[in-house]
């Protein structure tokens, strides 16, 4: 029996819903196998803001220009990590272009980031990019606003529009397979399979390297 390992990093702007989708992905059984308890595969996150001690503080998207080298010291780990345990699934809910857009749209630099992709490439890493109509930005909003603790961040929607080219620009010259993902409907069910579908279609659900 073939063993299952995809590597995914979910990419996107908020409010494309990215952490739900990478839930439901981490339970999907064409992902993980049919499992007869529940247990997880890890899922990890570059959103973690885990460089200062206060809430939404600092961390490996949003660093501080002191804190580059932090930066790309924690990315070499992550990728020494998952090129130690390259016989395992991974979902990784925003990774090196959310950093890249977050760095380019509010500090003005530009972060290279080939040599990561090289190495993520070289163990099956696939990227899906979560893209949704823009007029559709505001419903989204409204529905996030009834969870969100940090309300404010969702004020300027023409960011996330503008976010949202961002991405696609960087995710075209990816080195990675790339998968631009609808999710405008909302509907996560048809997501995963439209990932899982991919994924069969690209060699990325084992490994083979």
């Amino acid at each position: 029996m073939a063993k299952l390992c995809p590597k995914l990093i979910l990419e996107g702007t908020r409010l494309t819903g990215k952490t739900e989708l990478a839930f439901a992905l981490n339970e999907h059984p064409r992902l993980i196998g049919q499992r007869r308890y529940r247990y997880h595969s890890p899922l990890v996150s570059a959103e973690w803001c885990g460089f200062t001690n206060t809430p939404w503080g600092r961390g490996l998207i949003n660093f501080e220009p002191e804190q580059t080298e932090l930066a790309m010291a924690t990315y070499d780990t992550w990728a020494r990590l998952f090129e130690q345990l390259r016989y395992y699934s991974w979902i990784v809910d925003r990774f090196h272009l959310s950093t890249q857009v977050w760095q380019q749209v509010h500090r003005g630099a530009k972060l290279e980031f080939g040599w990561l992709e090289q190495r993520l490439r070289a163990i099956g890493f696939h990227i899906v990019l979560c893209w949704r109509d823009p007029d559709s930005f505001a419903q989204a909003r409204i529905e996030r606003l009834r969870v969100s603790g940090n309300p404010a961040q969702y004020d300027d929607l023409h960011e996330f529009v503008r976010e949202q080219a961002e991405f696609d620009a960087l995710a075209s010259v990816s080195r990675l397979p790339v998968l631009r993902l609808d999710v405008t409907d909302g509907n996560r069910q048809r997501m995963c399979e439209d990932v899982a579908d991919w994924l069969e279609a690209t060699g990325g659900l084992y490994a083979d390297y």
